[in-house]
């Protein structure tokens, strides 16, 4: 059998003390004992809101094969007959796990950041890179304290190349992330304003972005968005941080990856992309031109570890949005068929508009609709109302005509929307979830976003619960 670890690596790398009689080694990695598969370590961490020991018993149950918990739990867990490796602190212990992966790693290292399109890109990566080696990235949007160690102790030692994405709320929560992952070619998106409530300015999300130039290893690559007006701010930064390898991407001019032209269409887009002088055409397949602003990002990565450059392309054809980043799902209805755009993973204002484009460019069906359903962005701070308010433009841009929302606010959307606008607003989710449900029809295009706190998922699964999916279409996990 081959393991991702033996027990005595982990022992050691973790500094752990073993309990019971041990496996040879382990499968995986789980901190989830919903979804733990057997033969696969259970990091019972405590976060903000649950404690994985109190969990223990069902991972247990689930076919954990060796359980790694805090040494002041024991006492509590004491009746369980499964192995065990007894640390300090099991997150720390994920961490040492994790620096231990990355110090066998022999793989090209990609991180991800920036305001929008991490995980996207990530996606791309993922599908770019397959076709010239084995690729390692996270399962999900796994940026954080603890999704970035846990994707990188899972990162098994035959990887060619591993894809990391690493968020922020704050200033200074890139740099540990980046110095544990240490990559080799470091991308950032976008600059936007997100989060802007923990920040003065944009030019404070710049500079915290910005943290991935000191974990990058000495000779790497940063990869920056030409079209985005911080450029120059960051190839700056970057420099000021010894990096002498910068490339950009974006429909630049100068830009040394470009989409030089876009196509969109209802579900894929084509584009020419120019690459060392040489356009290709490429067939993307999910809509926006944001997404293929990030695919030029994709194929410079591919450019500048030299791998398969024609099979990338051809993976690109392949691509479709993920759940809650535009993953698309049509709903049999009785009045036909309903397409519903799923963006309810998370919301700035430039995701804001980039989704409110790609519902533009879909087709409803008959005498169908677009239907845009938006819930608050959170965390920016005292420019909040006029940044919801400034949704209007491209709302009103790209002719939508019903607009319904939810979320304190978005009172300033409807209020700046004008009476050629059909707008409902309702304070909750839930509220806004029943009345979706009873007033989309047959033909409506619908897209759902907001940010995560809202809980858009609420909508979406009130939707997909009442109208049945046809059968090819994603189903929810």
């Amino acid at each position: 059998m081959s393991f991702l670890w033996t027990i005595e690596e982990m022992v050691a790398a973790m500094q752990g003390r073993p309990l019971g009689v041990m496996p040879e080694g382990i499968t995986g990695i789980s901190i989830d004992s919903r979804t733990i598969q057997p033969g696969e370590a259970f990091f019972a961490i405590k976060g903000e809101r649950v404690d994985g020991h109190n969990f223990a018993s069902i991972a247990v149950a689930n076919g954990a094969a060796v359980m790694v918990v805090n040494e002041s739990k024991l006492p509590a867990l004491g009746r369980l007959t499964v192995p065990m490796i007894v640390v300090e602190d099991v997150l720390q212990a994920l961490g040492k796990l994790a620096l231990a992966a990355r110090a066998r790693s022999r793989a090209h290292i990609i991180a991800v950041t920036g305001s929008v399109g991490k995980t996207t890109t990530k996606e791309m990566l993922r599908q770019v890179l397959a076709p010239s080696g084995e690729v390692h990235a996270a399962v999900a949007s796994f940026n954080n304290h603890w999704g970035v160690p846990l994707t990188l102790a899972r990162m098994p030692a035959s990887a060619t190349f591993g894809v990391f994405e690493i968020g922020m709320n704050h200033a200074g929560e890139i740099t540990p992330l980046v110095q544990m992952v240490r990559p080799h070619l470091a991308i950032i998106t976008t600059i936007a304003p997100a989060h802007l409530g923990n920040f003065a300015s944009v030019d404070e999300i710049a500079d915290a972005k910005a943290e991935i130039f000191s974990g990058l290893l000495s000779g790497g690559t940063a990869l920056l968005n030409r079209d985005n007006p911080y450029f120059e701010y960051l190839e700056r930064k970057a420099r000021d941080a010894g990096i002498f390898y910068i490339h950009s991407f974006g429909q630049h001019m100068k830009a040394e990856f470009r989409l030089a032209e876009f196509d969109g269409g209802a579900e894929s887009s084509t584009v020419w992309a120019v690459i060392d002088g040489e356009t290709h055409e490429v067939l993307i397949g999910a809509p926006g031109r944001h997404i293929a602003e990030n695919a030029m990002a994709a194929l410079g990565v591919v450019r500048l570890l030299g791998a398969d450059m024609e099979a990338a392309i051809q993976a690109l054809g392949n691509l479709s949005a993920v759940k809650g980043r535009g993953q698309r799902h049509k709903l049999r209805t009785d009045a036909g068929l309903l397409t519903l755009i799923d963006e309810s993973y998370n919301a700035n204002p430039a995701s804001m508009r980039a989704a409110i484009a790609v519902l533009a460019a879909a087709q409803p069906y008959g005498y169908g609709r677009r239907i845009a359903i938006l819930g608050d962005m959170l965390e920016l701070g005292e420019l909040s109302a006029e940044l919801h308010a400034d949704l209007s433009g491209p709302l009103l841009a790209a002719g939508i005509e019903h607009v319904w929302l939810a979320g304190a606010e978005m009172a300033a959307l409807k209020e700046q929307l004008p009476e050629t606008v059909s707008v409902i607003w309702f304070p909750t989710t839930e509220e806004l979830a029943a009345y979706a449900a009873v007033n989309v029809s047959g033909g409506d295009v619908v897209m759902v976003k907001s940010s995560l706190g809202l809980g858009f998922g609420k909508i979406i699964a009130a939707l997909l619960d009442k109208y049945p999916p046809l059968d090819d279409t994603p189903r929810p996990e």
